[in-house]
Formats: structure tokens, sequence, C-alpha cells
């Protein structure tokens, strides 16, 4: 837990037990588990808190990122450039016809690589 082997937990006991009483020892538990409690609450919360604010500046810089990359993106499309529409063919210059083979003077082996 805290370092404390059982043999020094056990030394704590019993030294507690004679200092205090066994009149007054679960009083006094009782006292030290509620402060126990306590600190543990005020760490739980203050670790949250912590934790929070690491997701808000993530969140912003996020947010700072998907705004450079809009900006981006609106520099290299701007809204006023004519675009054509969804599910038209768009107006591409035709095809070269490819070349006929048998129109080559050359014959296969010495023909260049492409």
């Amino acid at each position: 837990m805290f370092g404390v082997d059982s043999t020094e937990l056990a030394v704590v006991a019993i030294l507690a037990l004679i200092f205090i009483g066994p009149k007054d020892l679960p009083k006094v538990m009782r006292v030290v588990g509620y402060w126990i409690g306590r600190v543990r609450g005020m760490a739980r919360h203050f670790t949250s808190g912590i934790e929070s604010m690491v997701r808000e500046a993530e969140l912003e810089e996020m947010e700072k990122k998907w705004r450079e990359e809009n900006e981006r993106i609106m520099k290299l499309y701007p809204p006023e450039q004519h675009y054509p529409e969804p599910g038209q063919p768009d107006a591409m210059p035709p095809l070269a016809k490819p070349s006929d083979p048998d129109e080559d003077p050359l014959p296969p082996a010495e023909r260049p690589l492409p």
C-alpha cells in the first residue's frame, strides 16, 4: 500500500492498542477512517479537475487544427468556382485512340519500352 509491511502494520496496531487503549480505539479508528475518506474524495476531485482541464486543452487544439485544415481546403476549392453537378459527366477531353499494333513498322522485339 504505502510501503508498509505486514509486520510494521502489526507493530503500529499493538502500539495503538497500548497507548490509545481498547476503550477508545474504535472511536479513533472511525475518525481516522472518516478523514482518510475525506482526503481520498479531495484527491479524486482534484484529479478529475486536472483531467477535465487537459481534455478542454486537447479539444481546443483539435478545433484549431480543424479550422486550419478547413481554411486550407477552402483556399484549394473556393466556393465561387464552378464545379460539375453530382451525377453529371465531367467535360473531359476525348481519349486518344490506341494505335493498332499492326500499323507499327517495328517488330515487337525492337519497339521501345514504355
